[in-house]
């Protein structure tokens, strides 16, 4: 029976990662100007500089594909890792508040220092996302229960709203900072480039492999304390360590495209659905279909409002926004 059950995911695995590619051939066929997946597939494998249609997809649509890739990865697996470490179903980056963190540490850096280049947003990102992190587990943790999923999910959301309304005052009194980041500030695939790549892919891919290496860790905390410690984990370092995931994938993430929602949310309940309570599955799942959301979000943006496009952030909020509804409206918000 364990055996099938294992085939079976593997093979969900494959299928994921046909859709995944399948995913990226449209992401870099569809645009402001359509390119037949012929035409992509030519220019990969055989490349021509003077072919207008090739350095669209090189200079433009490549790298703005392969940031989705890495972001939508590091959203997913965050998400699953908070929600396992906490035991709270409504945890993600952006309901705990490590986005909204994030993002006001780089408003803060281009408001006051003028900082500009995106390897010292990624340092900003890092800091404002552990800060906001720390701060949000300390309030929650105020009291006899303790940090609570329901407690959890309000210190976020008020910590959030907190967060964004300075981050707006700033945005709003300092019109070269707006100038700076207003697409980043909404969450944004547009634009980016191979160095965004270069100066993201090693924060994300130490997040991504700590991430997958907690899953045992995360099956023990999921379970509850008690059970974690009679398996033998030390709590505090097990919990520690997936923070450290959570926070590297999400800091590196918000960096590099600015805050993006529901993202981290919605897909390891999907996941979850699919494989069961094991991280050891959860974790690859969230791994390959978040990326298929978080492209697929980009895609519909750029179609639906022709010759412009919407950024990926506002698609996915209003993806993922019924779904949290639907969660928080069920009776039981029981631990994961």
């Amino acid at each position: 029976m364990q055996a099938a059950k294992a085939t079976r995911l593997m093979l969900g695995l494959l299928f994921l990662v046909a859709a995944l590619a399948a995913i990226c051939l449209i992401s870099l066929a569809v645009g402001a100007r359509a390119i037949p997946i012929e035409g992509v597939w030519q220019a990969l494998v055989a490349y021509d500089p003077n072919a207008t249609e090739h350095r669209i997809i090189w200079d433009l649509r490549l790298p703005r594909t392969v940031v989705g890739l890495m972001v939508g990865a590091a959203l997913g697996l965050s998400g699953a890792v908070l929600q396992g470490a906490t035991r709270n179903p409504l945890a993600d980056p952006s309901i705990l508040g490590i986005n909204a963190g994030a993002a006001l540490a780089v408003v803060l850096g281009v408001s006051i220092f003028g900082i500009s280049q995106l390897s010292s947003y990624v340092w900003l990102a890092f800091f404002g996302a552990g800060l906001t992190m720390l701060v949000v587990y300390a309030v929650a943790s105020v009291g006899r229960e303790g940090a609570t999923p329901i407690k959890l999910a309000l210190a976020g959301a008020a910590l959030t709203a907190m967060l964004l309304s300075f981050s707006n005052a700033i945005l709003l009194t300092s019109p070269r900072t707006l100038d700076e980041v207003r697409f980043w500030q909404v969450g944004s695939l547009a634009g980016r480039s191979m160095e965004t790549v270069a100066q993201v892919s090693p924060f994300l891919l130490f997040g991504a492999v700590l991430a997958l290496a907690s899953a045992r860790l995360l099956d023990g905390l999921s379970m509850g304390d008690d059970v974690a410690r009679a398996l033998g984990q030390r709590i505090g370092i097990s919990r520690a360590l997936a923070a450290l995931a959570a926070v590297v994938l999400a800091g590196g993430a918000t960096a590099a495209t600015g805050p993006i929602a529901f993202v981290g949310l919605t897909i390891p309940h999907v996941a979850r659905a699919i494989t069961g309570p094991g991280y050891r599955w959860i974790l690859p799942y969230s791994m390959l279909m978040a990326p298929i959301l978080l492209l697929g979000s980009d895609v519909l943006g750029r179609i639906i409002a022709p010759p412009g496009e919407v950024q990926v952030g506002i698609v996915t909020a209003f993806v993922g926004a019924p779904f949290f509804i639907a969660l928080v409206r069920r009776r039981k918000l029981t631990a994961l």
